[in-house]
């Protein structure tokens, strides 16, 4: 490299060039360079991974940890706004400065070895955990898992929260193929949780050949709980008389457990009080998963992008109660599973404003409505060429007791939310 790239905007616009694919897996050339890093932390790392709760599991397990006065490090992805998202310390995001300082790091480590934009961030993430003094790293999987850059780090715990259909070109086409990938990130004696009640038999048969110590959802732990409360069952413990999650949505029970099952298994090593867990819950965020934003009309966002996920917040919706109307801004990737997703949607939207995402992988609204269509879908049908101009198209004829949901991606969230800041 010639010259060192001056701001956050440039290193990211460099990195993304460093490398033919945007995605390559393989765990050799991000090994090579965390060897030359020579960064040593004596920090626990939890390893998330996972087709669908990723974010909410990661968001939850901070929140507890940072209320139960450790020092944490979370690294996420993809990010909605800003790419300092992806990197937070004790709730905190990283600064540009800091940002800029790992990747020069790595980039001085890395020699001729040619990163991907994912690696070259998970590099850069661990280089500003190691030198921060934590007590413990949550790290994000970002595509499957055995071959994940985030792999290439070593776990405590590592954690599935569940297993279901996306990404079939790069982990196979079928549960029990992507159900072996994700269990890449057990690891031989250490606590490996799965959040899935019906694991592919692939998932439990690796963790059994590796010896993992596998707790599964269901199985080795679970909940129980009423309109008020719920109370979390472990295999060595129990929680009761807990707080529902400050996250929305029917599936955060499933995700709340499976943090406290993991917790449950590191109680040696990290502590948790129940005051930590009560503060954790009510206090935990998360931008873009069921979010309902305050004011009329009701706005709903949400980075459903697969059928699992589009399921769910089907079910969300229809929990929400009676809305004369349902507008839907909808935007997704040509890679992923349209019809599989949008036929859970189809009933519940009035109204379908169908927008183009930016990059080559993005599908049209052409393809879009031939889906809602094919589903059955008796709605109204619009284009638009970003994801903003279908949004404010929305916020301008909703009337205030309808409903807005944004969903299909995180640059269709990412674009709603820009549309809706630019309002105020």
């Amino acid at each position: 490299m010639l010259a060192v790239p001056a701001t956050l905007e440039a290193w990211l616009t460099y990195i993304e060039a460093q490398h033919s694919r945007p995605i390559d897996l393989g765990l050799d050339r991000v090994g090579r360079v965390l060897s030359a890093l020579g960064l040593g932390s004596p920090m626990r790392v939890i390893t998330v991974g996972g087709t669908n709760g990723k974010g909410s599991t990661c968001a939850m397990l901070e929140a507890i940890l940072h209320a139960a006065g450790y020092r944490v490090g979370l690294y996420t992805s993809p990010h909605l706004l800003r790419y300092n998202e992806r990197v937070r310390i004790n709730l905190t995001e990283a600064s540009d400065d800091a940002l800029c300082g790992a990747f020069a790091a790595v980039e001085a480590a890395r020699g001729e070895v040619p990163l991907t934009y994912f690696e070259y961030a998970t590099l850069a993430a661990w280089q500003l955990f190691s030198g921060s003094n934590l007590d413990v790293a949550i790290l994000e999987v970002g595509l499957g898992g055995r071959l994940d850059a985030v792999n290439a780090i070593e776990p405590d715990c590592s954690i599935v929260t569940g297993v279901a259909m996306d990404h079939m070109d790069y982990l196979g086409d079928t549960r029990e193929a992507i159900g072996f990938e994700k269990a890449g990130i057990f690891r031989s004696g250490k606590p490996a949780v799965c959040g899935d009640p019906e694991p592919p038999s692939s998932l439990v048969a690796h963790a059994m050949r590796i010896g993992a110590d596998l707790r599964i959802q269901g199985r080795d732990y679970g909940f129980t709980g009423d309109k008020n409360q719920w109370s979390f069952v472990g295999k060595d413990s129990r929680r009761n008389s807990l707080a529902y999650p400050a996250l929305r949505g029917a599936n955060q029970l499933l995700n709340a457990s499976t943090v406290l099952a993991a917790l449950e298994c590191l109680a040696e090593v990290l502590p948790v009080p129940m005051q930590a867990v009560r503060q954790g819950l009510m206090t935990v965020e998360l931008p873009a998963r069921f979010q309902i934003l305050p004011g009329k009309p009701a706005v709903v966002l949400d980075v459903a992008h697969n059928p699992q996920a589009a399921a769910v917040l089907a079910e969300n919706l229809m929990n929400m109660g009676f809305f004369p109307e349902t507008w839907a801004v909808c935007g997704m990737l040509a890679d992923k599973d349209i019809a599989g997703s949008l036929v859970y949607l189809a009933p519940r939207v009035d109204h379908w404003l169908l927008c183009q995402l930016p990059g080559p992988r993005a599908a049209s609204p052409d393809v879009l409505e031939k889906a809602l269509r094919d589903a059955g879908s008796s709605a109204t049908f619009e284009h638009f060429e970003t994801p903003e101009l279908a949004f404010a198209s929305a916020r301008s004829r909703a009337g205030d007791g309808d409903r807005i949901v944004a969903f299909g991606s995180f640059l269709t969230v990412a674009g709603a939310m820009r549309a809706n800041a630019a309002r105020r």
